[in-house]
C-alpha cells in the first residue's frame, strides 16, 4: 500500500514529461535512433532515505556503469532498449548487477527521459541479521531505473539517474534500496 503513492507520483511525472517532450509530433520522426552501443556511468548516493524505499540503513557512494544496446524498438513515441549494468558500493554495503528493458524518449532539443523495468542480483542480506544492513528477502529483485538528462551533442550526455530495487512484497523481508546520482553518457 505504501508503494502506491510513489507509483502515482512516477506516473504523473511520466505523463508530464511526455507532454512536455512531445508537442504534437511523434518523436521517432524527429530524432534519429542510436546506432548501437551506449555507455553511461557515474556516482550515486547509496540508500537515500525518503525516496521510494522510505528509510536508510546503509551508506556510501555507488559507482554505476551501464551499457545500452542497439537502436531500440520504437513504441509510444520512444524506443525500448536492453540495458546491462552494475552499481558497486564503495563502503562494502549492497552492490548489484542488473538487466533492464529501458524505454527512452528524446526531444529535438536533446532532453531525454527514460524508465525501465528489469531484474537485479545483489550481494546484500536476505534476512534481518545485521541492524546496519538492509534485508531484501530474495537474491533476485525487481530493478526500476528512472533517468532524465540532456544530450550535449550526438555522442555525449549528462543525466540524473535514480534506481530502486526490491522484491515488491513477494518475500518476508522487503526493505528496498534507492540510489540517486549523476551520470555521463557516451554513444559509440
Amino acid at each position: 500500500m505504501t508503494a502506491i503513492k510513489p507509483l502515482r507520483a512516477a506516473a504523473f511525472l511520466v505523463a508530464l514529461l511526455v507532454g512536455a517532450i512531445l508537442p504534437g509530433q511523434a518523436l521517432a520522426q524527429q530524432v534519429p535512433p542510436s546506432r548501437g552501443l551506449e555507455f553511461r556511468g557515474g556516482v550515486l548516493a547509496h540508500d537515500v532515505p525518503g525516496l521510494w524505499a522510505g528509510f536508510s540503513l546503509e551508506s556510501g557512494i555507488d559507482i554505476n556503469a551501464e551499457l545500452l544496446f542497439g537502436g531500440g524498438y520504437p513504441i509510444l513515441g520512444g524506443r525500448i532498449r536492453p540495458a546491462l549494468g552494475v552499481s558497486v558500493n564503495t563502503r562494502g554495503d549492497t552492490s548489484r548487477i542488473y538487466a533492464d528493458a529501458r524505454w527512452e524518449i528524446e526531444s529535438p532539443s536533446g532532453i531525454f527521459f527514460a524508465i525501465g523495468l528489469g531484474a537485479a542480483v545483489h550481494d546484500g542480506l536476505l534476512d534481518p541479521t545485521d541492524p546496519d544492513r538492509k534485508a531484501f528477502g530474495s537474491r533476485i529483485l525487481f530493478h526500476i531505473p528512472i533517468e532524465i538528462g540532456l544530450r550535449l551533442d550526438e555522442r555525449n550526455s549528462i543525466s540524473v539517474y535514480f534506481e530502486h530495487m526490491s522484491n515488491a512484497g513477494l518475500a518476508d523481508s522487503n526493505e528496498g534500496l534507492d540510489s540517486i546520482g549523476v551520470r555521463y553518457g557516451y554513444r559509440f
